[in-house]
């Protein structure tokens, strides 16, 4: 009944955690918010899937060691930040330049499943972020390949659940925003704010 007990806590408290630290502000979730504003649900979820394939790998790739690898390797933590700059400010004026929802032509392309799988696994902040509550939390006591799998699991559910209510959130103030003016104020704004995040993920 103990051992049932310190599971149960051991489980909410990397929940929990997760949902602090990787569900926080960031240039992942920000712009899944940014893109639903600009683009409205459906279009950004082809953009919004690849942030979650993308931040899975970056889960994977902390569990199997391969950051620690990259990390190692000169310069490869500098390549991997001016990647995900670069990209970054390009997304921030997609973003910014975005027309509002009422006079956007759905034909028009909305950033893919490629730009979102892109930007999550140059994240400076997934590696750091997912690092910390991966390494954070023990579930399983002496049996790593089981707890590794079942944190795995775990957190791939929350990486989805994180996005895709950020996602929820963007596109459900879209539909407020389809006055040109409040339209371009907020992805500006927006916009911005993903530049920010990015510097305070990169500064951390």
């Amino acid at each position: 009944m103990f051992a049932e007990n310190g599971l149960y806590y051991s489980v909410l408290t990397l929940l929990l955690a997760s949902l602090v630290i990787m569900g926080s502000p960031g240039p992942s979730t920000i712009s899944a918010t940014a893109m639903g504003v600009a683009y409205g649900f459906r279009r950004s979820l082809g953009y919004v899937s690849g942030l979650i394939v993308g931040t899975v790998m970056v889960l994977l790739a902390v569990a199997v060691g391969v950051v620690a690898v990259l990390l190692s390797v000169p310069h490869g933590a500098l390549v991997l930040t001016v990647v995900s700059a670069v990209y970054i400010l390009y997304l921030a004026f997609k973003i910014a330049t975005a027309p509002p929802l009422s006079r956007s032509d759905d034909t028009a392309a909305a950033p893919a499943f490629s730009g979102g799988f892109l930007l999550a696994v140059a994240n400076p902040k997934a590696y750091l972020a997912i690092a910390a509550v991966f390494a954070g939390v023990s579930l399983f006591q002496d049996r790593r390949l089981l707890d590794a799998t079942v944190k795995i699991a775990l957190l791939t559910a929350m990486i989805i659940f994180i996005h895709m209510i950020w996602l929820l959130v963007g596109a459900s103030l879209s539909r407020f925003l389809q006055h040109p003016t409040v339209s371009r104020i907020v992805n500006i704004s927006l916009a911005i704010l993903l530049i920010v995040a990015t510097i305070v993920a990169v500064l951390e």
